[in-house]
């Protein structure tokens, strides 16, 4: 199955008949490869004058075969959909390794990567395609919030800046070979916004049309994202965007994240996707949750119809995932709820001024 466009309606038909499977988390696997340095840098990057460890998005340069075995690992665990290793693969956020100009390169490398695993696993198994989505990260800047507490009118990053860095990355999703744009991890709904209008410019560009999928992030148990919005605002705020998915990922483990993924499965009239850390940091870092921990919470999301998507971030390895699709696959996915028209807005909270009767509407 090599045309995008037969992966595609694939996709579709099998999230109507099934709960399909997110990865897990890359950071994680790669933190178990304990890498150096010299691991990181490799030739090309040996005389680079900034400290690159920690750099994971440079490891598809110079640990591609790493890179590939994560997917595949992930993939033989019972992945339907593979994340690429983009997280911080935009120009914004590699500045801090004065790493700039590598981003479109390294989206199209990381893509093509997670392409050859997702096809290598389905030309075993055509009746059950795996896919790839292009992952855009949140980047290390907020378009809302002044980095500066004496200088609150100040922001570290442009609109305008966001939407060159999303559309560059966006570029090299597209070329790399992707089936889907994950915007994921927003914390700041702005920075979202930025990522919509750069996603449809490409979009508009190259003359194509990948589904969206949008997932944003609760920051704590107030039940909101960094920037204050509660999980409904948030979708109102890029329902325009018409995704393929939205949700909730990162920050919360299943039982702390479960009511704000309900909340969002009661108003979005599109699939639900929501892949949840292995519970709360603990005081090292680190994230406790087991497999078995996990697939039982998400287990009780898929009987009460709430995802259509599932899979684990922070934390979670491929016996999270094995774990997570033997508990959610043996029930329906969540049904698309019918939501009246009406004018909504939002703000920090959802504001709907009324429903519009379908002779109003016509």
């Amino acid at each position: 199955m090599t045309d995008r466009s037969e992966r595609e309606a694939a996709l579709r038909r099998r999230a109507d008949s099934e709960i399909l499977m997110l990865d897990g988390a890359m950071g994680t696997m790669i933190q178990e490869l304990d890498l150096s340095e010299e691991d990181y840098r490799g030739e090309r990057f040996a005389d680079h004058d900034h400290d690159l460890r920690g750099n994971n998005d440079l490891l598809t340069l110079t640990r591609p075969e790493a890179i590939q075995r994560i997917h595949e690992d992930f993939l033989e665990a019972g992945a339907d959909i593979l994340t690429s290793n983009t997280f911080n693969a935009n120009r914004i956020s590699q500045a801090d390794y004065a790493l700039e100009e590598l981003s479109r390169e390294l989206n199209v490398e990381a893509t093509r990567i997670a392409r050859a695993a997702a096809d290598k696993v389905t030309a075993r198994d055509p009746d059950r395609p795996r896919f790839v989505a292009g992952a855009l990260g949140p980047t290390n800047k907020t378009a809302s919030i002044s980095p500066d507490v004496n200088d609150p009118g100040f922001r570290g990053v442009t609109f305008d800046e966001l939407v060159a860095a999303y559309a560059e990355a966006t570029e090299g999703l597209i070329e790399g070979g992707a089936d889907l744009i994950l915007i994921e991890t927003i914390f700041d709904t702005l920075n979202a916004k930025a990522a919509i209008f750069a996603v449809e410019k490409v979009f508009a560009d190259q003359g194509v049309r990948l589904p969206i999928m949008i997932s944003g992030t609760i920051t704590d148990r107030s039940g909101r994202t960094l920037t204050g919005q509660t999980p409904e605002a948030f979708w109102i705020s890029i329902s325009h965007a018409r995704p393929f998915s939205v949700g909730l990922n990162c920050a919360l483990g299943a039982k702390e994240l479960r009511q704000h993924v309900k909340s969002i499965a009661g108003v979005a009239d599109t699939l639900v996707c929501a892949y949840p850390n292995a519970g709360l940091p603990n005081e090292f870092g680190g994230y406790d949750e087991t497999p078995e921990q996990m697939a039982e919470a998400l287990g009780k999301w898929a009987k009460d119809g709430l995802v259509n998507i599932t899979g684990g971030c922070c934390g979670t390895t491929p016996d999270h995932i094995r774990a997570i699709g033997e508990a959610v696959r043996q029930h329906r996915p969540r049904k698309i709820p019918e939501i009246a028209p009406a004018l909504r807005l939002s703000g920090l909270e959802p504001f709907e001024a009324g429903s519009i009767e379908a002779g109003e509407a016509a």
